[in-house]
């Protein structure tokens, strides 16, 4: 699927995706702990934020959600009014070099194409302060399919694999790469890295 396709995919299903999600479970706590070790009052960017129920409404006030579906930010615009709200790809974010303090990414990237995680990555040190923080999930296999039938309509996902995923982050500056399992939005098991930019 091209970038327009998967975008209109998810202006499709993401009511269905908003309602299907638990706002509770441990990738959720993750967020608690991610958010403790930031510097005070900081600038945390949500990509692919959606709804906002499960990573945005969960940081610090006022931070930024990024998402293409507008679909997805008109729901994260009652669910969290008071975060600023970006419509933008991720492969191309319209924030300023050393931005922002830290970067989450829930069950985002990987419905990007696989050869254009890198430039994802990028994009995410591009914007990130030196010593920055991100905090995503690391998928687990090498796969790109669209799930017909998914939410009530269609999903493309695609991944390079978990050690080339961890590769690409190191090749993009980030380091102290830890990973933890975590339960995910839809009742399954996830795996999240946690990073820091060098700097």
């Amino acid at each position: 699927m091209d970038r327009n396709a998967v975008r209109n995919a998810w202006d499709t299903v993401s009511e269905a995706y908003a309602r299907n999600r638990d706002p509770t479970g441990s990738d959720a706590a993750l967020l608690s702990e991610f958010v403790a070790d930031l510097p005070d009052d900081p600038v945390v960017l949500d990509v692919g934020c959606g709804d906002g129920a499960r990573t945005l409404a969960n940081l610090p006030a006022g931070n930024v959600g990024l998402d293409f579906s507008r679909r997805g930010l008109d729901l994260a615009r009652s669910t969290v009014p008071d975060a600023q709200l970006v419509m933008a790809d991720m492969l191309q974010i319209p924030l300023r070099d050393e931005s922002v303090d830290a970067i989450t990414a829930y069950h985002a990237v990987f419905h990007v194409p696989r050869e254009s995680h890198p430039a994802v990555y990028r994009e995410f040190a591009r914007v990130l302060k030196p010593g920055g923080s991100v905090l995503m999930t690391l998928p687990g296999g090498r796969f790109e399919t669209v799930r017909r039938g998914w939410m009530g309509g269609e999903m493309f996902f695609s991944s390079p694999g978990r050690s080339q995923t961890l590769r690409q982050l190191r090749e993009a500056g980030f380091d102290q790469l830890e990973t933890r399992m975590a339960d995910d939005p839809l009742g399954t098991s996830s795996e999240f890295v946690f990073g820091r930019l060098v700097g």
